[in-house]
């Protein structure tokens, strides 16, 4: 099945061809997951909920200019490793004491225990997918929070 770009598939179950077994599977639009940002530029859409995920976390984050931790937190966790894949743009990465520049196509594996944030500094907004293991109770629960992780 393919579906095009421009529609909102809903949640979708298919009965299996081979000896009546089910396939279990969902699709959902990046549109129809909450925007968990608010007022703050850009957007965060957290789909593991949204998509039924009961091992793996996965985040969209859409970053406009001058957006993300620096100059407020960092966080790290305490189970719940992340990599990040930058999709489009480019992003510079605080990882404990090191600041990283990644750029479009490029991963980071981030160990539960490493203090880290991200920020835009380029002039076009930049999109950041996160992938985790699943943590019962959510990420908040599993995360804590450093005022002031990178100063500006």
């Amino acid at each position: 099945m393919i579906i095009p770009r421009d529609t909102e598939p809903e949640l979708e179950s298919a009965q299996g061809e081979n000896g009546g077994s089910m396939s279990d599977y969902t699709i959902k639009h990046i549109a129809e997951v909450q925007d968990v940002l608010g007022d703050y530029p850009g957007e965060m859409r957290m789909m593991t909920g949204d998509l039924g995920s009961e091992q793996v976390a996965f985040t969209y984050r859409r970053m406009p200019r001058h957006t993300g931790g620096k100059g407020s937190y960092g966080h790290r966790h305490k189970e719940q490793e992340e990599v990040y894949f930058v999709a489009s743009g480019k992003l510079q990465f605080k990882l404990g004491d090191d600041v990283v520049e990644l750029e479009k196509g490029n991963a980071v594996r981030v160990a539960p225990e490493t203090w880290r944030s991200v920020w835009n500094n380029e002039p076009e907004d930049a999109e950041l997918i996160i992938v985790s293991n699943f943590v019962p109770g959510g990420s908040a629960d599993d995360a804590e929070y450093l005022e002031d992780f990178w100063p500006e």
